[in-house]
């Protein structure tokens, strides 16, 4: 099975659409809104780099990235999220294929760094971390995590776009 990774293109949304709802289907942590997110952050413009993984000329999984404000902290950070794979095509590596081409892409773009709300144990292998500095005041706040793509990093109260409530 080959995979290629590239940018979003007009007339993808239904496949991701169906793609993130299937993909967060069932999942104890999902309360279903993911590809509505996706949907709101096109519509917004804030949809900011929008992946997708295509294997056999279909959509097999997509990745977000959105701006976030860091208050008090510096500009051009960015949020990951949602990220999603087609459940029987998951633990083959895509979801890593697209979140690893999304910062090497956001890294081009001088970006400062990244956040997330998401498995430690997983996005580690990425070099996310938790920084005790930066605060996530919603549910989850605890899973807050960040990669410094340039500079030091930062400290503050983190906002994610409308979209995401």
């Amino acid at each position: 099975m080959t995979i290629s990774i590239r940018a979003e293109r007009p007339g993808d949304a239904a496949a991701i659409r169906a793609v993130t709802a299937d993909a967060f289907a069932g999942v104890p942590y999902s309360d279903g809104s993911e590809s509505g997110i996706i949907d709101a952050l096109r519509a917004a413009g804030d949809l900011s780099l929008s992946l997708v993984a295509e294997t056999d000329g279909t959509v097999a999984g997509h990745v977000a990235f959105s701006p976030v404000v860091i208050e008090g902290g510096e500009d051009g950070w960015f949020g990951l999220g949602p990220v999603s794979v087609r459940p029987d095509l998951q633990r083959l590596g895509i979801g890593s294929r697209l979140i690893g081409t999304g910062i090497a892409e956001l890294r081009l773009r001088a970006a400062r760094g990244v956040v997330l709300v998401g498995d430690p144990a997983y996005y580690a292998r990425f070099g996310f971390e938790r920084d005790i500095r930066l605060v996530y005041p919603r549910p989850g706040g605890e899973f807050l995590q960040r990669l410094v793509l340039a500079g030091s990093g930062t400290g503050g109260v983190v906002r994610y776009a409308r979209a995401f409530g």
